[in-house]
């Protein structure tokens, strides 16, 4: 039952980012481009030229939106991540894996409570416990016991893992291959939402397995 809840939350925390995201973008009055612009840009509080690196005109008239919809995503993967503990089987890696998760969930709530242009030390370190330790906590979760649901999906955890790393990795050295860099912040930290519908749509599926064989 837990997990199952914990599934259903998960599924939540993705699905209200995402729209967060878009009811932010509908309160531009310039462009915004998910390939060009930082998902934090939406959350950015004052409307002026951003970014020393890439700079770029930043004005998001919904940044209230779009920082809220940070923390609530930050508490429900919280959320999901204790309820559906079982699924990652028991042992060092597992409990590791689930650790790195939680401070995945913290880090969304820090860049929700501290947008880039307030205090952007404290907004990167926020970007690092996401893009760093929670892609991290894929990569232990893909070694979680072969005896454990999660474990029993290594390799699907496994290639998001893959993705999510090279992503982050491009992202913070500048290396854009020609996709844009707010397309590779999106994969480093989006793979994260990706994993948790799969996941979730696994625990449900198999709660419905056992019924089914009972």
């Amino acid at each position: 039952m837990a997990a199952r809840i914990g599934a259903a939350i998960w599924i939540v925390a993705a699905v209200q980012f995402f729209v967060a995201q878009l009811v932010a973008e509908y309160g531009w009055r310039t462009p915004y481009s998910w390939a060009a612009n930082n998902i934090s840009d939406l959350g950015n509080v004052h409307c002026q030229i951003w970014d020393a690196s890439r700079p770029r005109y930043v004005c998001s008239p919904l940044h209230a939106v779009m920082n809220a919809g940070f923390v609530v995503h930050g508490v429900l993967l919280l959320a999901g991540t204790l309820l559906a503990g079982a699924c990652w089987g028991r042992g060092r890696i597992a409990a590791s894996a689930r650790v790195l998760l939680v401070i995945n969930a913290g880090g969304w709530v820090l860049v929700g409570l501290v947008p880039a242009d307030v205090d952007e030390n404290l907004h990167v370190l926020g970007a690092l416990l996401i893009m760093g330790l929670g892609n991290l906590g894929l990569i232990c979760t893909g070694f979680s016991p072969l005896g454990s649901l999660f474990g029993r999906l290594r390799p699907i955890t496994l290639s998001i893992a893959a993705a999510a790393v090279l992503g982050a990795w491009l992202f913070f050295s500048q290396h854009d291959p020609g996709i844009g860099m707010g397309t590779l912040e999106r994969v480093a930290a989006f793979a994260m939402d990706a994993w948790v519908v799969v996941m979730a749509l696994a625990i449900l599926r198999a709660h419905r397995s056992d019924n089914a064989g009972v």
